[in-house]
């Protein structure tokens, strides 16, 4: 037995070899790389970054423009093109929860010259996928038109379908989204691409309303409310921005906000396409922002319709010194800003966005993060209604419906199992300790499903990686549209949890986990080409000190990710999760190789090795299982009995007979003991007592014993 103890410690060892070996896949140069801080503040963004790269031809550069932010390439006295920064633009998370910092580089005709990736904090590409792929996913936009649309998969005629990264979905399909919408901010900005001309807003005067809580319940106004956390702040108890919008050319709205004197002196100075919008806001966040004071720009706000961004300078803002409508909310700065483009349209949807100058303590730098509030005057304020508005369908939405075929049979292939292991007594009273086709059939189908399907094909494995990153967007800011555009991990993670309070963790870790079903199909395989009489369980002292490690492992890698999350999915390739599955042994370089090898050889001879004493997921998994709702069945004679210890390939089995829930994998062997009256020492005893005497033998009760011989019907008591 030795032996299998210094196997382990050889694999421990090998993993930490590992990490030193190669802390970082070698063509990585933009994860987490170090960009200077003036690349987001400087005016001139060309001295920190090589927007020749992205603009070949180009000689010199502008400084950078206020709202879009982009620079103008020359060659001679001709502009040529522009160049941008996605930070500046958009603000969207890939799957880390952090932006793709992306340098683009167009012709003066909308078609993409160049771009670069500067920096990513992706996890699959920390380690695994090379960057390589994700220059090469970019690289299909080069020239192309920014009038044209792209989609991450199959094209049409209206589309241009972009190849996909092989599991990194999220991460492309984020990517998509920064490219094509900074640079249709800009294409529109420049005229090259033009702004939809809407219809004016027909407003409905539906009488007085002179309550700020009846304003609120009708939906004529909006609120954006900020806590310092959200924009890097310590805490102080308050909200760090608590903002409201509404547009005050509607006659109801405007009488109960200034009065009906002073909004019919504001009717008078705007022109018939002029929108002006009430902004009032409360807390230590200003709306006006620095540029104002130095330039007359509002560099802190604007309105986004659609596709379009409208931005203000100081001609466009009227002062606003007190609301008249009762109960108002209390607020530090008022204003009322103007919007004189005639695309825009106050009958149509809009967002107020807020541009929040974030620190990140984790590299020390700023970063524009983007909060809006939603805004659509209520049906009943707009004369006809509402016009009707064909939103542009979410990434996610799209993902779902072209998978909506696989995403059905998976829900089925997870509502099967489900089912299956809920009818688990009826399983395991018609197998026997020498037939147990009833219950071990029905695993094989899952766990070949699980390796092929769930891991091989779509890519679902579930991972310690997925917890941090859920558990930093929780504390820094949550996405919903961020996590489905994954489905089957969303499903899956859905179902785990579910399952996880009503049976506990067994059922994902011993039926459903890919890997985990891999190491278990492995040992049955081995066992049966003839390598049965080297398998062995670990002395049950030894493996009860052993299955702590992995709890260590996820307190570590959380409490890491905490201080560094870059170290903490370094360090969470313990997993072999991403070489098995989503990058497959071959694509990976040799010490990774021998690490899997080493882990799946060791699973040739000890039952789930992995499983039970080093994975990260099954211990955070394991955690939450103490309060699930229901547990195997146990007899009062299964702690002096020990019959179905001796046969658990979990050892989760105790000397007093209870099972560590934590620690069962719900192989269901001990439950087919449990209804075995020819292996149960308890039923056999009963067995041969009612066989001695002669009675005929009854059925066992859902407790795991006969029923009693009075209440069968027709037999003597």
């Amino acid at each position: 037995m030795p032996r299998f103890t210094a196997i382990l410690r050889a694999a421990f060892a090998l993993f930490a070899a590992l990490l030193c070996l190669q802390p970082i896949n070698a063509s990585a140069v933009a994860y987490e790389a170090k960009l200077p801080p003036e690349l987001s503040t400087s005016p001139d963004l060309c001295t920190y970054t090589d927007c020749k790269a992205v603009l070949p031809g180009a000689e010199r550069f502008s400084v950078r423009n206020s709202q879009p932010r982009f620079v103008t390439g020359f060659k001679g006295d001709k502009a040529i093109g522009y160049v941008f920064l996605s930070t500046d633009l958009v603000d969207i998370p890939a799957y880390s929860g952090k932006p793709v910092v992306t340098l683009i580089g167009m012709d003066t005709t909308g078609r993409f010259t160049g771009i670069r990736v500067l920096k990513h904090s992706e996890p699959i590409l920390l380690l695994g996928i090379p960057e390589t792929k994700l220059d090469a996913f970019v690289g299909q936009y080069l020239g192309k038109s920014v009038a044209q649309h792209f989609e991450v998969g199959s094209g049409d005629k209206q589309t241009v379908g972009l190849d996909a990264i092989s599991g990194a979905t999220v991460t492309v399909v984020a990517e998509n989204q920064v490219i094509t919408r900074a640079a249709q901010q800009v294409a529109r900005k420049v005229g090259i691409l033009k702004s939809e001309v809407r219809p004016t807003a027909r407003y409905k005067d539906v009488g007085d309303i002179a309550d700020w809580d009846a304003l609120v319940k009708a939906g004529a106004v909006s609120r954006l409310t900020l806590q310092p956390a959200d924009v890097g702040e310590p805490d102080t108890g308050q909200p760090y921005l608590d903002l409201w919008v509404g547009v005050l050319n509607h006659p109801t709205l405007g009488r109960a906000v200034l009065g009906a004197t002073e909004w019919r002196a504001l009717m008078t100075r705007l022109k018939p396409h002029e929108t002006a919008l009430m902004v009032i806001s409360d807390g230590a966040g200003s709306f006006k922002g620095s540029g104002f004071v130095r330039g007359g720009i509002f560099d802190r706000v604007q309105v986004k319709q659609d596709a379009d961004t409208y931005t203000f300078r100081d001609l466009d803002y009227l002062n606003l010194y007190s609301l008249q409508a009762k109960g108002h909310p209390a607020f530090r700065e008022s204003g009322i800003f103007i919007l004189r483009d005639t695309s825009f349209s106050a009958a149509y949807p809009f967002s107020f966005v807020y541009l929040a100058n974030k620190q990140d303590k984790a590299t020390g730098q700023r970063q524009f993060i983007n909060f809006d509030a939603k805004l659509w005057l209520p049906d009943a304020w707009l004369e006809g209604g509402h016009p009707a508005v064909s939103e542009p369908e979410a990434p996610w939405k799209k993902i779902w419906h072209d998978k909506a075929v696989s995403i059905g049979l998976f829900i089925v292939f997870l509502a099967v199992v489900a089912f299956t292991y809920s009818r688990r007594d009826w399983l395991t009273a018609r197998a026997t300790i020498r037939d147990k086709r009833w219950v071990a059939w029905p695993k094989y189908v899952f766990w070949t499903v699980s390796i092929v399907w769930i891991g091989g094909v779509l890519m679902a494995q579930p991972s310690i990686t997925h917890v941090m990153t859920w558990f930093h967007s929780l504390i820094s800011r949550w996405e919903w549209e961020l996590f489905l555009t994954d489905p089957f991990i969303f499903i899956f993670w859905w179902f785990i949890f579910i399952t996880l309070f009503v049976w506990g963790r067994g059922l994902f870790c011993g039926w459903l986990c890919p890997f985990g079903s891999l190491s278990e199909l492995a040992y049955k395989m081995a066992g049966t080409l003839g390598l049965k009489r080297f398998q062995r369980h670990l002395p049950k002292p030894l493996h009860d000190k052993l299955k702590w490690v992995k709890y260590g492992v996820f307190l570590a890698l959380m409490a890491m990710s905490l201080w560094s999350m870059t170290m903490a999915e370094q360090f969470a390739e313990v997993e072999p999760f991403k070489t098995t599955f989503l990058v497959g042994p071959w694509n990976r370089s040799w010490p990774f190789q021998l690490f899997f090898t080493v882990v799946l050889g060791v699973s040739l001879f000890v039952e789930r090795p992995f499983c039970k004493y080093v994975c990260p997921l099954g211990a955070g998994l394991a955690i939450p299982t103490t309060f699930r709702l229901s547990g195997l069945r146990r007899k009062k004679e299964c702690g002096p009995c020990k019959a179905c210890a001796m046969q658990c390939g979990s050892l989760a089995i105790a000397a007093d007979g209870k099972i560590d829930q934590r620690e069962c994998l719900l192989c269901l062997d001990c439950m087919v003991y449990y209804h075995d009256d020819h292996a149960c020492p308890p039923l056999v005893q009963e067995r041969k007592r009612r066989e001695k005497a002669g009675l005929k033998l009854t059925p066992i009760g859902r407790d795991g014993y006969f029923i009693p011989i009075k209440e069968v019907r027709g037999e003597a008591p």
